[in-house]
């Protein structure tokens, strides 16, 4: 090393020079780095990009108009107008309030000398006591590979004996898959239920306080491992329960709301009109 001590006139001013000129650069040469630790640190910090966007398979106005209504859904059942229970659903018992993006599902207690036809379910005969509404989603829903499937709607849903309201999906081949986003049968209870066959069913009845009032029902099916898929209830935004649906994923599905009466919700039923309402309902989908 060159000993600036022992140089005398232009030898010392020449050192002193390099050796001012090598500690700038060393100084620049440090802020130069920890300018690019700093700008390191920043991009560590910046947030992950957001999950793919959001699908909206059926958008919350849905009830604010006939067009709007008509664009999303259908009349009574995918398959026609009777099920399991003593209503025959009729187009005129499904009334939209537009202004308060409501459906309101009737059902009409039949006189007794009308004697309709009677219902055909499950090999038996079921007598038809009352014209009823129900409405499905005209695009069939499924949860696909790593894909989450969300469903939610506000709901006012009477619960007196022989009283049948439900917020479902079922499968659109066969059965199962069925998931009851949300069913009230006619015992002050609302049921979130799960079918795998027909003896492996989940289910969970919670208390369903104020039925004349709407509450929020929520329910997330997502993918797990490409077979199965996890089933989250939620009701008034606190969650309920999670099942899992068995070979659900990629399934297609009926997505329906209806007002059946008596069946699995004890008879006889009421005699007055009983008025099922919803509103708000969507669905979206994303990758999970």
């Amino acid at each position: 090393m060159y000993d600036v001590s022992r140089a005398t006139g232009r030898a010392r001013l020449a050192a002193w020079c390099v050796r001012t000129a090598v500690i700038v650069s060393l100084g620049a040469t440090a802020a130069a780095a920890a300018a690019s630790i700093v700008a390191a640190a920043v991009v560590a910090a910046a947030p992950a990009d957001p999950p793919a966007a959001t699908t909206t398979l059926i958008p919350p106005d849905s009830f604010t108009s006939q067009d709007a209504f008509d664009a999303v859904w259908a009349y009574n059942y995918p398959w026609g107008t009777d099920h399991n229970g003593a209503a025959r659903m009729d187009p005129a018992q499904a009334v939209l309030s537009p202004a308060n993006n409501t459906l309101t599902l009737i059902a009409r207690r039949l006189p007794a000398s009308s004697h309709p036809k009677p219902a055909h379910h499950g090999g038996q005969d079921i007598p038809i006591h009352y014209l009823a509404g129900a409405v499905h989603a005209r695009a069939h829903l499924a949860v696909a590979r790593r894909t989450t499937l969300e469903l939610a709607g506000r709901f006012r849903a009477p619960v007196a004996r022989g009283t049948w309201p439900a917020f479902w999906l079922t499968a659109v081949d066969g059965w199962p898959p069925e998931v009851d986003l949300a069913e009230w049968k006619g015992s002050g209870k609302i049921s979130f239920n799960t079918f795998n066959t027909s003896s492996q069913v989940a289910a969970r009845d919670v208390a369903y306080p104020r039925p004349d009032a709407f509450h929020d029902v929520r329910c997330v099916l997502r993918d797990e491992n490409g077979a199965d898929v996890a089933v989250a209830f939620y009701l008034d935004g606190a969650h309920v329960t999670t099942q899992v649906g068995r070979g659900f994923t990629g399934k297609a599905l009926y997505l329906i709301i209806n007002l059946q009466m008596e069946g699995s919700s004890g008879s006889p039923g009421p005699e007055t009109d009983t008025q099922y309402a919803a509103s708000n309902v969507s669905v979206v989908s994303y990758k999970s």
